[in-house]
């Protein structure tokens, strides 16, 4: 199974949208808390969504299963706590939600996480893909941009 992620800040829309387009993903799986961000404009839901369609591609957002808890990302985010405890604490978070249970193979299969950081080593979408991958085994993590 591939599974791509993607962060859309520092890329403008044509960037970002030509990285998805030419990865051949089938649907972008939104792992945001807040998916109305006012970081990048064509990132806000409704215009992310029409956007995707446009270039035949579904928007899924799943932020009860895959995005961190306000605490813990405000913890994070304002300084409260380190990276290695984030991370600690959104590991055990994935596996007290099953998330390889309850997240179906055919959503992630060919799909895209989005979030907001420009890379993957301080982001959760990372992680989302490494926990799936350990817990389902058969999936190849691309990061892209």
């Amino acid at each position: 199974m591939k599974l791509l992620t993607i962060g859309f800040t520092k890329k403008p829309a044509r960037r970002f949208f030509e990285l998805l387009c030419e990865s051949g993903t089938k649907r972008v799986i939104d792992v945001r808390l807040n998916n109305w961000s006012q970081l990048a404009g064509f990132a806000k839901w409704n215009d992310l969504a029409y956007f995707l369609e446009l270039h035949g591609m579904d928007y899924i957002y799943l932020p009860q299963e895959l995005a961190p808890t306000k605490d813990m990302l405000d913890d994070y985010r304002k300084g409260r706590s380190n990276w290695k405890t984030y991370e600690d604490r959104f590991i055990k978070l994935m596996y007290e939600r099953r998330i390889e249970e309850k997240v179906p193979k055919e959503i992630i299969a060919d799909g895209c996480l989005l979030c907001s950081e420009d890379k993957p080593h301080y982001c959760h979408r990372r992680l989302v893909a490494e926990y799936l991958k350990q817990h389902w085994g058969d999936v190849d993590i691309a990061h892209l941009g």
